[in-house]
């Protein structure tokens, strides 16, 4: 991992990498008293890893609890070249888009190959990152929202560093609803009710195949694209319920 600039600004410092020409960005607080928990953040279909509300939920990450948050670029966005193989599958969803075509089958299979070249690189970005002493070593996390649920929930499964994850707005082809039903982690599912894209049913059956013991699930109204900012804040309580290993009572409390 290689760092190739650095600012500071509103007490978070932000210090871009590039590991094995995969672009992305390390967010962390100014002041750095012990060694503190690492959440991963992938970001959209094509989007990036400088996406205005992935760098908002981020930074507000950093300066509320005190966590470092990374993201990268997803194969063929940002700052990495489209192969033309991906082109295709670009071109393909717009065609569908257009003619009024459903998006499932298409948008599941190109985010299935994606995640299939994206999982081995949060694996190694992570890697890098547990080396910085800032950093601490115990269960990291993981957040995203459609692409980034087809990366990380596969993730999840395949790197046990990954401690809890927020999931949510995909489409539940037979190979994710597989994946998921493999996921052991925490997982708060966020479900955007009204979803002109994106079925509802979709996420009510990737929810209910999640292997993982503690599940919830947030419905929100609106499309995946206006997510409730009171979301983050429960992310963030979620995040530091599992990655500080803070203690809380047992079992459930009485109606």
């Amino acid at each position: 991992m290689r760092f190739t600039s650095e600012t500071t600004s509103d007490g978070v410092v932000e210090r871009a990498f590039t590991l094995n020409d995969v672009p992305g960005i390390l967010w962390s607080p100014a002041t750095i008293p012990d060694p503190s928990p690492l959440v991963l953040m992938g970001h959209p279909g094509g989007l990036h890893k400088r996406a205005q509300g992935l760098v908002a939920r981020a930074t507000h990450l950093v300066t509320t609890l005190g966590f470092h948050v990374a993201a990268i670029d997803a194969p063929g966005h940002g700052d990495r070249p489209r192969s033309a193989d991906d082109q295709k599958w670009v071109d393909a969803m717009q065609q569908a888009r257009v003619a009024g075509e459903p998006l499932g089958p298409i948008v599941s299979a190109f985010n299935g190959l994606i995640a299939e070249r994206a999982v081995p690189e949060w694996s190694a970005t992570l890697d890098a990152l547990l080396t910085l002493p800032e950093i601490s070593n115990g269960p990291v996390g993981y957040s995203g929202m459609t692409l980034a649920t087809e990366i990380g929930a596969r993730l999840a499964v395949a790197d046990r560093r990954i401690g809890a994850a927020l999931l949510g707005a995909a489409f539940a082809s037979e190979a994710l609803t597989d994946v998921a039903r493999r996921i052991a982690v925490p997982v708060l599912f966020l479900l955007p009710w009204d979803d002109a894209e994106i079925d509802r049913e979709s996420g009510l059956i990737l929810f209910d195949a999640l292997g993982s013991a503690e599940k919830t699930l947030h419905a929100n109204p609106g499309p995946h694209q206006r997510v409730p900012w009171f979301e983050t804040e429960d992310s963030e309580r979620f995040f530091a319920r599992h990655l500080l290993l803070t203690q809380e009572p047992s079992g459930q409390s009485a109606a």
